[in-house]
């Protein structure tokens, strides 16, 4: 039997306002995969992350189509380089429209802020309404504790504790949020209260799949967690109706924070 919560596609209501925003991840390999899922979702999505893939393929030309139609963009490009490199290139995503942007957390301060700085430039000279929001990306959802420690070159170490340290070096850089699962979101914010924006990934609708993630959230959990944004990737766009799993991403939200 079908969800009555959840209304067979093509009669999905709208979204119900929420604090928090649904940003669907279009990991796909080209424009046209990317046009066809953001027609299909309509006007029940307005925000979507352009991820690395995509970029790849397509440059700032796909940012420029999702803003002409409306919708607001996450540039997802992890930028990790010299800060003068980092500079340039988040000067160049925010002139074309980008609304977020992240760059890695771990390229220290000094990127950090050149990001700010080079973001502010490119939205002024795109004259991008709301700017474009520099987030730092923590760890990785892919990652655990050993995962972490051996790529450092170091013992297993605490996931949480390396969130907050990298959390605190993009507040200090006047970045304006941070990249984190679901699980060590409760420490960001009471290291740094409301100052940071927080942007959790690795969400999936309660009994999914969690595929290639370690550390998981359901979208009523990063709600409660403090999420200011979350990207639903798999959890809609592998699902054999997206519109109707977005639709039921909404109702959850809508319990928690509407």
């Amino acid at each position: 039997m079908a969800d009555p919560a959840v209304p067979p596609s093509g009669s999905i209501p709208a979204p119900v306002p929420s604090s928090v925003v649904p940003i669907v991840a279009l990991d796909v390999a080209d424009g046209s995969a990317a046009e066809a899922l953001v027609r299909r979702l309509g006007s029940h999505c307005d925000f979507y992350k352009v991820g690395l893939e995509l970029f790849a393929a397509e440059g700032p030309g796909i940012v420029r189509w999702l803003r002409a139609q409306g919708k607001a963009v996450f540039v997802d490009l992890k930028l990790h380089d010299i800060p003068n490199t980092v500079h340039g290139a988040a000067r160049s995503v925010a002139r074309h429209g980008a609304s977020l942007l992240t760059v890695h957390a771990s390229g220290g301060a000094e990127m950090v802020a050149a990001a700010v700085a080079g973001a502010h430039e490119g939205a002024a000279e795109g004259a991008a309404e709301g700017g474009c929001t520099i987030l730092g990306v923590t760890i990785l959802t892919s990652l655990d504790g050993a995962a972490v420690g051996t790529a450092g070159g170091r013992p297993p170490v605490t996931v949480e504790t390396e969130v907050v340290r990298l959390a605190r070096v993009v507040r200090e850089a006047g970045g304006g949020g941070v990249v984190c699962s679901g699980h060590e979101a409760a420490a960001v914010r009471a290291a740094n209260g409301p100052a940071l924006g927080l942007l959790i990934p690795g969400i999936r609708l309660a009994g999914g799949a969690v595929h290639d993630q370690r550390r998981v959230m359901t979208p009523s959990g990063a709600a409660s967690a403090g999420a200011r944004w979350i990207v639903l990737g798999r959890a809609v766009t592998a699902a054999a109706d997206p519109p109707v799993a977005l639709a039921a991403v909404h109702a959850e939200l809508s319990g928690v924070t509407g």
